[in-house]
C-alpha cells in the first residue's frame, strides 16, 4: 500500500518501490498541500493532549486515594497539575492557568492546617502529650493502610483504620507516659475524633482541588 506522506511528516519507507509517476505525484502531493499538512500537526497535537489529559486523570484520582489513606495526596494533586501545566503549550485549549496552580496552592496548606489543628486540638484539648499525638498521627496512618486493605468497602474500611489507629497510638503515647488510664482513653477518644474530621476536611480539600483542575483545564 502507498501511504500518504505529509511534508515533512514521512512514514518509515514511504516512498519505497514507488515507480517514477507514482513518487513525482506523491511528492506533488505533499509539497503543494499545506492544508493537509496543517491537518495532519493538529491530529497529532490533538491526539497527544488527549493522551496527556488522561494521564492527569489517573494522577488527580491517585493523589485522591493517597489523601483518603492518611497520605499527602493533595500535594501529589498539586505536582500533577504542574506537571501538566508545564508540558501542555499555551495555546493549547486544555491548557492550565498560573493563577489556578496558586490557588490549588493555598488550598493544599489550608488542607494541611485543618487537619494539624484538628488532630491537635483533639489531643491537646484534654491534656495530651506531644508523644501521644505523634503517635496518633502514625497510627492514623499505620492503621488506614492496614484497613484499607482488609476492609473492602471504599473510605469506610480506610476511616475506620484511621480512626482506630489515632486512637491506639494516642493511647500508647500517654501510657507510655505514665498517665492513668481514664486519661489515657480520653486522650484516645479525642484522637479519634480529630482524626476523623481531619480526615473528612482532607478529603474534602482534594476534592475541590481536582474539580478546579478538571474545569480550569475543559473551561480554560
Amino acid at each position: 500500500m502507498i501511504g500518504y506522506c505529509y511534508g515533512d511528516i514521512l512514514a518509515p519507507g514511504c516512498f519505497r518501490n514507488l515507480s517514477g509517476e507514482q513518487y513525482r505525484r506523491t511528492a506533488s502531493f505533499s509539497q503543494h498541500s499545506p492544508q493537509h499538512r496543517r491537518a495532519a500537526v493538529h491530529m497529532i497535537e490533538s491526539v497527544e493532549q488527549f493522551a496527556l489529559f488522561v494521564a492527569l486523570l489517573f494522577g488527580l484520582g491517585f493523589g485522591w486515594v493517597l489523601t483518603l489513606i492518611g497520605l499527602p495526596g493533595n500535594w501529589l494533586i498539586l505536582g500533577v497539575a504542574v506537571l501538566y501545566a508545564w508540558l501542555t503549550p499555551d495555546t493549547v485549549r486544555w491548557d492550565i492557568s498560573l493563577t489556578l496552580l496558586g490557588v490549588l496552592l493555598a488550598v493544599a496548606i489550608v488542607g494541611e492546617v485543618i487537619e494539624t489543628a484538628a488532630s491537635a486540638a483533639g489531643v491537646r484539648k484534654l491534656g495530651g502529650s506531644r508523644r501521644g499525638a505523634l503517635l496518633a498521627v502514625v497510627g492514623s496512618v499505620v492503621g488506614a493502610l492496614t484497613a484499607t486493605g482488609l476492609v473492602p468497602i471504599p473510605i469506610v474500611g480506610t476511616l475506620i483504620g484511621a480512626c482506630g489507629g489515632a486512637l491506639l497510638g494516642a493511647v500508647m503515647g500517654e501510657t507510655w507516659k505514665g498517665r492513668d488510664m481514664d486519661h489515657v482513653l480520653r486522650v484516645g477518644q479525642a484522637a479519634a475524633w480529630g482524626r476523623l474530621v481531619g480526615s473528612f476536611a482532607k478529603i474534602v480539600v482534594a476534592s475541590v482541588m481536582i474539580a478546579l483542575t478538571i474545569a480550569s483545564a475543559v473551561l480554560h
